[in-house]
């Protein structure tokens, strides 16, 4: 493996991409005796060589939730940049709050509001280096080695990367199509606490979830919150595609009606910019100050710069009609994809019907791995995240993710036509 073959992948890939991927790869090295206890339990891997696709143009990428930023008023926010920084350069290019900008925690408030949370108060707000380092946090604060937390199965990579890093037990709870199912939470739990487990929170992505595209049904949503209450165990709410619903209204975050139970996470990744590195916790009040201790050991402070663009785009801009922009785009993608599926899918195959966010998560029928599918995918043209990425078994699976939020229609209906042929391939081989 070279650099050169690493850049080359990186340049191409989403980083969510190529994390995903690597999780379902195994390697060795010999600097693995130098890691760390803690980090020699993330998965590592070297399986970026086999994203030696500079020479392959017309690559077909279905892997990288990315949003499609070229719907963005890209002139106008540019301008917006080089103002905030001739006119209050030496706040913007200085260090910040550790909890971020009173200006920028009150709007969040307000974007918390569009999504069914009206409480919020801009105190118990901790601006973060996006969702991802709110997770992070969150595990820092509550979690000791050995410690169990409670996950969707599937769930994000990039969580089962964090609770990894900090040797955290992860016990998996199934879903169906409507989401967590609540008996089995319960069975789940029950089991555990008999074992002498210490759970600390359940994880969840109630809207969308990452990778399957499901959402958790609304008659479920409380009393998710209310068997986790009555165990003493938190819920850590990831709600950064909640908007971005194909029709109607934002079904209320479990937050909403629980300000004591839960730790709710958002980010400006899906909804403006992903460059940015600017999510939020909102946080029980009585938690509040230790989890922004914890926050502001991480990072010192968010990026002020950032933040001011942010405030700017929420006090100028019309934010909320971007947001409907995003949600006609995605939903059409979406459907794109899914007629692609039923025109050229072989006999076997099932997949979710989401109703916002970026994925579709394709089940195969048993015995078949999508992993060493990857490469005859690549091959093929088109590259997609193998299933394995997104649970915390080391078992093969049958299933794999399919994200359509920054492919155009057409390329998305050629994607799916090229990967048709390695999965009927697959099948036959059976």
């Amino acid at each position: 493996m070279t650099h050169e073959t690493l850049d080359a992948a990186t340049a191409v890939l989403p980083a969510e991409a190529i994390d995903a991927i690597e999780r379902a790869a195994t390697s060795a090295h010999r600097h693995d005796e130098l890691f760390s206890e803690r980090a020699a339990n993330i998965k590592q891997s070297a399986v970026r060589d086999v994203f030696d696709i500079s020479l392959r143009p017309g690559l077909v990428s279905l892997a990288g939730g990315s949003p499609y930023l070229q719907s963005l008023p890209l002139e106008r926010l540019g301008q917006t940049a080089a103002k905030i920084i001739s006119e209050q350069g030496l706040t913007a290019l200085q260090y910040g709050t550790g909890q971020g900008t009173e200006e920028l925690r009150t709007q969040i408030c307000e974007v918390m509001a569009a999504e069914g949370i009206l409480d919020a108060d801009p105190r118990n707000v901790v601006v973060t280096a996006g969702s991802q380092s709110a997770q992070d946090v969150a595990t820092k604060v509550f979690c000791d080695p050995g410690d169990v937390v409670l996950v969707e199965d599937p769930t994000y990579v990039g969580a089962l990367n964090t609770f990894e890093a900090y040797q955290v037990e992860v016990a998996t709870v199934p879903m169906d199509e409507h989401g967590l199912v609540p008996d089995l939470l319960e069975a789940r739990i029950a089991a555990l606490q008999t074992a002498g487990k210490n759970i600390k929170f359940l994880y969840t992505i109630p809207n969308f979830n990452n990778p399957s595209g499901i959402t958790l049904a609304g008659d479920r949503r409380q009393e998710v919150v209310d068997i986790c209450r009555r165990a003493n165990i938190l819920v850590l709410e990831d709600n950064p595609y909640g908007l971005l619903r194909f029709e109607g209204k934002p079904l209320a975050p479990l937050r909403a009606a629980n300000p004591d139970d839960v730790i709710y996470m958002g980010s400006f990744s899906k909804i403006f910019a992903p460059g940015l590195r600017l999510g939020w916790a909102l946080v029980p009040a009585h938690l509040q100050r230790r989890y922004y201790l914890a926050s502001e050991a991480v990072t010192l402070c968010p990026p002020t710069l950032n933040q001011m663009l942010a405030s700017a785009y929420l006090r100028e801009y019309d934010w909320k009609g971007q947001i409907e922009t995003y949600r006609g785009l995605y939903s059409e993608r979406c459907q794109a994809m899914l007629a692609a599926l039923e025109e050229h899918m072989p006999e076997g195959l099932s997949w979710t019907r989401p109703e916002g966010g970026f994925f579709v998560w394709v089940t195969l029928p048993a015995g078949v791995d999508t992993y060493p599918l990857l490469q005859k995918a690549i091959d093929a043209g088109v590259v997609f995240i193998p299933g394995a990425a997104f649970t915390h078994s080391d078992e093969p699976s049958n299933k794999l993710r399919l994200a359509f939020s920054a492919v155009p229609p057409e390329a998305i209906a050629e994607g799916v036509r090229r990967l048709a042929p390695v999965l009927r391939d697959a099948i036959a081989a059976l």
